[in-house]
């Protein structure tokens, strides 16, 4: 099997016996973007994550690829422009999980509004400058308030101005980790979930040679050497920084908790992404976003100190998003017992980072004369007045305090970090999800020098910009139609349209394989076809090893498909209780577990005590 139980047993057997040049402990985005980088690159890499691949924080995100327009509020040119280029990069890559999504900006007449209609157009003349989208069908158009209404007409009239739409991209979180995590396996890449890092193996002069490890599926503590060990772990990296450590405790991570809710889309029914100011005067905005026939919104974003591994949705923070939303949305009345799904997830800031939260953060003022300078100049280029160099100059002239303005030398992307630890521990934290890539690849550079010059072993990167992930080998100048000729495959195999393009979605230039699954099996009790073959390709192809990896990161049953998900759980559960052979005993505990889960997903203890 391509990437399975087996596969797992066979990877950590070969990471007992060998001396590995990479391990990367950590697989969410940030380890599956190293693991793909360094395999292709022809060392000998391993990666080990002690939950399911992106359990941690990487599906927990507000699923989209989007330039950060946010950042403009204090005209953090260098974000956006740092965004937009990678969120170019990844749709070339992975041209099958991100889709264009022009998201919808309403301007209210209040205090504390992020922007008024001026500044809002000046910065989505800039953004779209920076994204390369001037002057094309996706350009930003600004609204007046008919037409916003128009299109949400069950926005708050009270107030509003107008507002502006621009182009923003939604994303499969779970999904761009796993098919990173896939190609890492297919260039050779030793990779197995549930093993857990639980101290550094170190040679006599202190300097970290390898890991203890545990398999958390049978117990064993096994070690595995290697030549440098990377730290991918996000919130946990300060904790894995700390193994053993002598002297001063590493402290440079601020988690940040964000909250998601789900509701149907008839409670909440919005055309297209909305991002909109809170209305609360904190200075935040929010996003509500349609999703197949649901709708999501949030996000919180608040200090964390709990349990890294548990975030969870607390009656606060329902509350606050439940008071943006109906103000925003006077006739929606929504309130918990309308909530079919939910999430929370932690992003791993920098301490030292403050503009870098989910909102902007406070990162200062922009001269007057800087702002005014920037202005004139975006609205002489959009004019053909002037060339594009002197927007640049006029962007290197913007006078402002911002935190990310300068970059750490030891950053590779904004808001993140990449340090060598005296021990010899490498650690790549912070950043963005839209910034994976290029995370990835300042820290190969680092890494392939290292072994070079300390190891003698030399290695030329990949091109990771040309490089598609799993699943990616679909022109991204024609992903609608290349989709579309694969879901005729599908129907071909024996499923209709809708379960075809659905898989095509899902797998891209895999389902090929996923179809084939047709001809050699038969649709399971309880399940369709589609569904019966989506789940062994899980299982065989993507290591999935629990009911809940598939329902909630393989395919996104449990979040927008909830109320369809009850009707799957006993036949998958007794699917992969057949595939795997468990016992009775195995598949109650597999099956306790999933509704534990599924409870806590469903807010069940708030709608009790509402």
């Amino acid at each position: 099997m391509e990437f399975s139980k087996e596969t797992r047993h066979s990877a950590i057997q070969k990471m007992k016996d060998r001396s590995l040049d990479l391990l990367i402990i950590g697989g969410g985005i940030t380890g599956a973007g190293v693991a793909l980088q360094a395999a292709a690159s022809g060392l000998e890499t391993g990666l080990i994550e002690m939950q399911d691949f992106a359990e941690g924080t990487s599906s927990r995100s507000t699923k989209l690829v989007h330039g950060g327009l946010r950042y403009l509020k204090q005209f953090d040119v260098e974000v956006v422009s740092d965004t937009v280029s990678e969120r170019a990069v990844v749709q070339h890559i992975a041209p099958h999980i991100p889709k264009p999504d022009p998201m919808l900006l309403p301007v209210y007449d209040e205090p504390t509004s992020t922007f008024s209609l001026f500044r809002l157009k000046v910065a989505m003349d800039l953004y779209d400058l920076l994204a390369g989208v001037t002057n094309t069908p996706m350009a930003n158009k600004v609204l007046s308030k008919e037409e916003v209404l128009e299109r949400e007409p069950d926005l708050q009239k009270e107030g509003l101005l107008g507002g502006g739409v621009y182009l923003d991209f939604r994303n499969n979180d779970a999904r761009l980790v796993i098919e990173n995590i896939k190609k890492a396996n297919e260039d050779g890449a030793l990779i197995a979930n549930h093993v857990k890092a639980e101290d550094f193996l170190f040679d006599d002069n202190g300097k970290i040679v390898g890991v203890l490890a545990r398999d958390l599926l049978n117990d064993e503590v096994f070690e595995i050497k290697a030549r440098l060990v990377i730290n991918t772990t996000g919130p946990w990296s300060d904790e894995i920084r700390n193994f053993s450590k002598k002297g001063d405790i590493i402290h440079r991570l601020r988690p940040t908790k964000g909250v998601h809710l789900v509701v149907d889309r008839q409670k909440l029914n919005v055309s297209q992404p909305v991002y909109v100011d809170t209305g609360l005067g904190d200075g935040r905005m929010i996003f509500v976003l349609p999703r197949e026939n649901k709708t999501y919104f949030g996000t919180t974003d608040t200090d964390y100190h709990g349990d890294l591994k548990h975030p969870t949705v607390t009656k606060e923070d329902v509350d606050y998003l439940l008071d943006i939303v109906n103000k925003r949305f006077p006739d929606a009345n929504l309130s918990v017992s309308d909530i079919e799904s939910s999430w929370a997830g932690l992003r791993p800031l920098l301490s030292d980072n403050s503009a870098s939260d989910y909102n902007g953060g406070d990162s200062g003022k922009v001269s007057d004369e800087s702002f005014e300078n920037l202005i004139e100049t975006v609205k002489a280029y959009i004019n053909h007045e002037k060339e594009r160099y002197a927007v640049e100059q006029a962007i290197k002239n913007v006078a402002s305090s911002t935190s990310e303005k300068e970059l750490d030398p030891s950053a590779v992307s904004r808001g993140s970090s990449f340090e060598r630890d005296d021990n010899d521990l490498l650690t790549l934290a912070g950043g963005k999800i839209t910034d994976y890539r290029k995370m990835a690849e300042g820290a190969m550079k680092s890494i392939i020098e290292i072994l070079n010059s300390e190891f003698g072993r030399e290695y030329q990167l990949i091109d990771s910009k040309t490089y598609p992930v799993s699943g990616g080998e679909i022109n991204p100048e024609n992903v609608a139609e290349e989709l579309e000729k694969l879901a005729q495959l599908g129907t071909s195999n024996g499923l209709s349209l809708d379960e075809a393009r659905y898989l095509a979605n899902l797998y891209g230039s895999n389902a090929p394989k996923v179809f084939a699954l047709a001809r050699q099996l038969e649709a399971a009790e309880g399940l369709s076809l589609s569904e019966t073959i989506s789940l062994h390709y899980a299982m065989d192809y993507e290591m999935t090893l629990n009911p809940t990896d598939f329902f909630l990161r393989r395919t996104n049953h449990m979040l927008f498909m909830r109320d369809s998900m009850d009707d799957l759980v006993k036949p998958v559960l007794a699917e992969m209780a057949r595939h795997y052979n468990w016992s009775e005993e195995e598949k109650n505990a597999k099956e306790v577990e999933l509704l534990a889960l599924t409870k806590e997903n469903d807010l069940a203890t708030l709608k009790t005590y509402k």
